[in-house]
């Protein structure tokens, strides 16, 4: 089996994954990964060298801790890597992964500026490396099958999706929210799906933001935000992200999404996976579409599309998600909180 890494082809059964981040997202990436049978994880390196040592022995096969990312992009050992630091990070490291001839699994968002995206591209496309965001929205069967659906029911019109977490997130789960926006954090994965299921581009945002609680509690990042989206062929699309639900709603994320076309409508509303969990503390719907473990093996949306990212390293095919295509979330959320900033209306470039 061929497996392309530059400009240079190696001959190998096995993919060798490095990863960068040992955070929430590097671990459930490890966690993908450990039920692959082609594929091993060698290094891993993180901004502090105990959680990159904790990640590293838990692999199947121990992997060596590396000293920061260019002792990881270095290494012979490695033939891909799997970016999971704060959004804010990915632009720079994604230039340096490509011109080390390494493949790309980046967590979304791809960047937070086009500038840094549109490098980004330009070092991939030049290295000639498999690189992919890792918007795992697309694998979740209901997306999927909208995405069949919708191709029988005429031109989009109108388009809605919200995705609200608690509060927990930017205050306790994440170090970094003051360095990111609920948008960057969670719309990106609905412009990507509104994206794919119109299969068109946004050309024109207007958007406002809701400052107060995070700030009062420190957090120096919107509550919410809501974008008005106009696509090059006339339908427009509402997305809405806020991150200041109370820790007792039921869910983690509220998620639903739904697309008006001229001859039907679909609609996907995520709050319940078929799981209802009622105890003498709490009332929940678990979560059980992105990733779970199934039998003692890793399941879902998110394994799913690490899969389909592994694959396209062994056989050199171009993954389902384009660098373009992620290349143009970005530009979409730059021009809405550029419209924020503005209070104007802002073209996407």
């Amino acid at each position: 089996m061929e497996l392309r890494t530059g400009q240079d082809h190696l001959m190998s059964d096995q993919l060798r994954m490095g990863i960068v981040g040992a955070g929430i997202m590097g671990r459930g990436n490890a966690l993908a990964l450990s039920g692959e049978r082609d594929v091993v994880v060698t290094a891993v390196t993180s901004r502090t060298r105990d959680a990159a040592q904790s990640l590293a022995a838990a692999q199947k096969t121990p992997a060596r801790v590396a000293e920061n990312l260019d002792d990881l992009l270095a290494a012979d050992d490695v033939d891909a890597v799997v970016l999971t630091t704060p959004d804010h990070l990915h632009g720079d490291m994604m230039v340096r992964a490509a011109e080390a001839g390494k493949h790309i699994l980046v967590e979304k968002p791809f960047t937070t500026s086009v500038e840094e995206a549109d490098r980004a591209v330009a070092a991939i496309r030049s290295a000639g490396v498999v690189a992919m965001c890792l918007f795992n929205h697309r694998w979740v069967p209901a997306y999927a099958q909208a995405k069949e659906l919708v191709a029988d029911l005429g031109a989009a019109v109108v388009g809605y999706a919200r995705k609200d977490d608690t509060i927990y997130v930017p205050t306790k789960m994440l170090s970094w929210a003051d360095k990111t926006t609920c948008a960057w954090f969670l719309s990106s994965h609905d412009i990507d799906l509104m994206n794919w299921l119109i299969d068109d581009r946004v050309v024109r945002v207007y958007a406002t933001a809701r400052y107060g609680r995070l700030c009062d509690l420190g957090v120096d990042t919107p509550d919410a935000i809501q974008i008005q989206a106009e696509y090059s062929g006339g339908a427009t699309a509402t997305f809405e992200s806020a991150w200041i639900y109370p820790e007792t709603f039921p869910t983690m994320v509220d998620s639903y999404v739904t697309l008006a076309c001229e001859q039907g409508v679909v609609q996907i509303d995520r709050q319940k996976e078929n799981v209802v969990l009622a105890t003498e503390k709490a009332y929940a719907y678990p979560r059980n579409l992105l990733q779970r473990v199934m039998h003692g093996i890793p399941a879902g949306a998110y394994r799913d599309a690490i899969r389909h990212f592994v694959d396209c390293c062994l056989t050199g095919a171009q993954p389902l998600i384009t660098v373009e295509s992620s290349r143009d979330v970005t530009a979409v959320l730059e021009a809405a909180h550029e419209s924020i900033r503005t209070r104007q209306p802002m073209d996407v470039r």
